[in-house]
């Protein structure tokens, strides 16, 4: 298989550049550069704190930019052979890591989702779900006649979901456990599995979920602050009231770049998990609107290269592409829809955009990885195009 350079050489300037998704790669540019400048603005009070410097998170945060260029070009230079080859593999090095965290994991705030790295702590279940959704995209290619007609092809990969996700809420963490259902669910709908086992799976889903919220004290309050966060403001639902007052104070234009209020120690994890309400603050609903459209414009090349590829008859690669855009567009709308009091307080990052070295860099191979897909299928078709102009 030609790498991209290779392939530049005996192209024009103009056919070169067809080869790559641009949509897609201006989009992931454009969200990172605001991302940068967002963390920077949302973490200067906490970084002052913990660092004794303002810039102190932004640096970090710089550090994992760098490395994700690095890792971006790599995982488009990987041939996508090679992932459905290893994605077995691949699965079985997201379990063990998966338990090697519950063993020598770091723990912050009650739960152990961190492999200490030097300075850095690797959050192993955002490999995990990469590495899982490469499988079930493999998986789906060997067993999709079985998927669609009996319920053994359908409950296999069922089964090994519920391994990653019991390994998943013993860190705990529950929201990248709703991120994987959510992905599988569809990726299954989209091949073809019948709509009773369908219907049966969410039901049975959304039953088991229910019963973790109400079983655990701390997720309990959570979904409580979020049905009534004026209830308790300065309780269970001190974040989400904090959120609310951030969207408040933004209006058209918001209060200016660096101007929010609510960054200011009032809302937790203001670079993080909440950093879209601290763009709406300072960015107002034309930023936020700009956002939102990036990252549709993300979601749909995703969605749309994996189509492009399931065409050609790339069924591996296309229910990749597609797992990872359903990824991408689970967890934006469970991000903002925490942040506006749409959906329960979560943590999962804004793809992009949210500071959070390990989700960041996966996000980063996630989206190298549908550059090279859409590589592969633009290649193959050129070929193809080729032989029969031959003939």
């Amino acid at each position: 298989m030609m790498t991209f350079a290779e392939l530049r050489m005996q192209l024009t300037p103009k056919q070169s550049n067809a080869l790559f998704d641009v949509p897609l790669l201006y989009a992931m540019l454009c969200l990172i550069g605001i991302g940068f400048v967002m963390v920077t603005s949302a973490s200067m009070p906490v970084a002052e704190r913990l660092y004794n410097n303002p810039y102190g998170i932004a640096m970090r945060h710089g550090v994992f930019l760098g490395l994700g260029f690095f890792l971006f070009w790599f995982s488009t230079s990987v041939p996508m052979d090679w992932w459905k080859k290893c994605n077995p593999y691949l699965l079985f090095f997201g379990l063990f890591l998966l338990c090697l965290v519950l063993v020598v994991g770091r723990e912050v705030n009650g739960s152990k989702r961190w492999i200490p790295i030097g300075p850095i702590g690797f959050q192993v279940a955002e490999a995990a779900k990469l590495y899982f959704f490469s499988y079930i995209a493999g998986y789906l290619v060997r067993k999709r006649e079985e998927v669609q007609e009996n319920l053994k092809g359908f409950a296999k990969p069922i089964a090994v979901f519920a391994v990653y996700a019991l390994l998943i809420l013993k860190q705990p963490d529950l929201g990248t456990v709703v991120v994987m259902f959510v992905t599988t669910v569809g990726l299954l709908f989209l091949a073809g599995a019948k709509l009773w086992q369908f219907f049966m799976l969410i039901l049975t889903g959304i039953g088991l979920i229910v019963v973790l919220i109400v079983f655990e004290p701390y997720r309990w309050r959570r979904v409580t602050g979020f049905l009534d966060p004026w209830d308790d403001p300065f309780g269970a639902g001190y974040q989400l009231v904090q959120s609310l007052m951030a969207y408040s104070q933004g209006g058209w234009f918001g209060q200016g770049l660096g101007n929010s209020v609510q960054k200011l120690q009032y809302l937790p994890e203001a670079h993080n998990d909440f950093i879209f309400a601290v763009i709406a603050e300072e960015l107002g609903f034309v930023g936020v609107t700009s956002i939102l459209l990036l990252l549709g414009v993300l979601v749909f090349r995703a969605l749309l290269i994996g189509q492009k590829a399931l065409k050609h008859g790339k069924e591996y690669e296309g229910y990749f592409a597609l797992a990872i855009g359903i990824w991408f567009a689970f967890q934006t709308m469970v991000n903002i829809g925490a942040s506006a009091g749409i959906l329960p307080t979560k943590g999962l990052t804004l793809p992009f955009v949210s500071y959070g070295g390990s989700s960041f860099l996966i996000m980063v191979i996630a989206a190298g990885v549908l550059q090279r897909i859409d590589f592969e299928t633009k290649l193959s078709s050129r070929q193809a195009t080729a032989r029969n102009g031959r003939r």
